[in-house]
């Protein structure tokens, strides 16, 4: 992976961090690969992927510390065990839970001046804040492509890297997103929650849903 201080990370919380982190908050270097961090705490975390001690044995990553690699090993398995008890979503870490739950709280005091939409975090409301700015402040190392969010960026660096870390439980095969793996789950569950708001017909895609509905609209232009 290429990163934006040394040129080499070594798994992708690695990525994330030099992605997020502006070089000049970067002042504890790793004197393995040259990587900097801002403090000595994530610079020791850091030294661990170096080793084996925290290792993926699906993938061969290593990760900074055990419950890393706890929360990394559901990517492989699947497995979500945070709930939410409003929507019954799910989701792998309680964190990404709590964060959710706000969603249901209404509790939203960072308003945007421009449209009105609140949001539950300061972070959030300048991310949204970029829709009316248009500014795309993350830039892809291979590319150049710019992007909002450092999420889209991480996700699209995927592309080039050529990590697949979703994989399929059932046939092994791997994505490099979560949503392509929970489309390609239908395949095996025979889900079809796209459904023909004319003839009713179920879809497992959005795609196949919208192909399917311009032959209502032929049939309609044609009479």
């Amino acid at each position: 992976m290429i990163c934006t201080c040394t040129g080499t990370c070594s798994d992708d919380r690695s990525l994330k961090v030099c992605i997020k982190t502006p070089a000049r908050e970067r002042s504890y270097s790793c004197s393995q690969c040259g990587k900097g961090f801002p403090s000595q705490s994530g610079l020791c975390n850091h030294l661990n992927t170096h080793t084996d001690r925290f290792k993926c044995a699906e993938c061969g990553r290593c990760c900074h510390s055990r419950s890393a690699l706890v929360v990394h090993t559901r990517i492989h398995s699947g497995q979500k065990p945070f709930q939410c008890s409003v929507c019954c979503k799910r989701f792998t870490t309680s964190s990404n839970l709590a964060e959710h739950g706000k969603v249901h709280s209404g509790y939203r005091p960072y308003k945007c001046s421009v449209c009105d939409k609140a949001f539950g975090h300061n972070g959030s409301l300048n991310c949204h804040m970029r829709v009316h700015t248009g500014d795309k402040p993350y830039r892809c190392l291979w590319c150049s492509k710019v992007f909002s969010e450092s999420g889209k960026l991480y996700a699209h660096a995927r592309v080039h890297t050529g990590d697949r870390p979703y994989k399929c439980r059932v046939c092994d095969k791997a994505f490099n997103q979560s949503g392509s793996l929970n489309k390609h789950m239908r395949v095996h569950t025979g889900d079809k929650p796209y459904k023909c708001f004319i003839c009713e017909k179920l879809f497992c895609a959005t795609g196949s849903l919208s192909k399917h509905m311009k032959l209502h609209i032929q049939d309609v232009s044609q009479t």
